[in-house]
């Protein structure tokens, strides 16, 4: 596909367009992208937030037993 203006875009079926976003998605490299601190900072809080929840949890046993108990 050589170069498109906006007006070919908008000409293409929607199903084109899609297939054109996701090439130029791809296009760009993860490693090229810089991620910002923030972004980071609050990837770090939610893996901690995660890791504490996990011990908050119920084992699958525990609950289906409490569920099928109150099914009956």
């Amino acid at each position: 596909m050589g170069t498109l203006s906006p007006d070919d875009i908008k000409r293409l079926s929607v199903e084109e367009r899609l297939e054109l976003i996701g090439d130029l998605w791809d296009s760009i490299e993860a490693e090229r992208l810089p991620v910002p601190d923030a972004h980071r900072a609050e990837i770090e809080r939610r893996l901690a937030t995660l890791d504490e929840d996990i011990k908050l949890g119920t084992a699958w046993e525990d609950l289906k037993a409490e569920m099928e108990a109150r099914a009956k």
